[in-house]
């Protein structure tokens, strides 16, 4: 399977989605102009990931920031690894972000996901 690999810049998210490697994340900070254009080959990816997923996956997301319409692609993307068997989120946020903190919470109530959430 292709890796998907997109460098970060001011406004759009580091990508790095690698399943032989099994390297999974977002990182970054995510104002795209369009963001559902930005995150279509995502979704695309996870599309085909999920039909033969590694026996466990770590998808990391370590986001500094977030606008309002990358927030609905965000839970786009949970929500297309809420069927992958063995998935788990692994949620960082720095240490006096509650805002990050919350932002996880909140997409954690909202797919049947197991969160993990760490500081750094």
């Amino acid at each position: 399977m292709e890796i998907l690999n997109l460098e970060g810049t001011e406004d759009t998210p580091k990508i790095i989605l690698d399943k032989k490697n099994g390297i999974f994340e977002i990182s970054g900070r995510s104002l795209p102009e369009d963001s559902a254009e930005f995150y279509r080959p995502v979704l695309e990816w996870i599309a085909k990931y999920s039909a033969e997923p590694n026996p466990s996956t770590e998808f990391v997301f370590k986001l500094e920031y977030f606008n309002t319409a990358s927030s609905k692609l965000i839970l786009d993307v949970l929500s297309a690894l809420e069927d992958i068997k063995g998935m788990k989120i692994n949620w960082y946020f720095h240490e006096d972000d509650e805002d990050m903190e919350e932002a996880g919470q909140e997409f954690s109530e909202l797919v049947e996901i197991p969160f993990d959430f760490r500081t750094y």
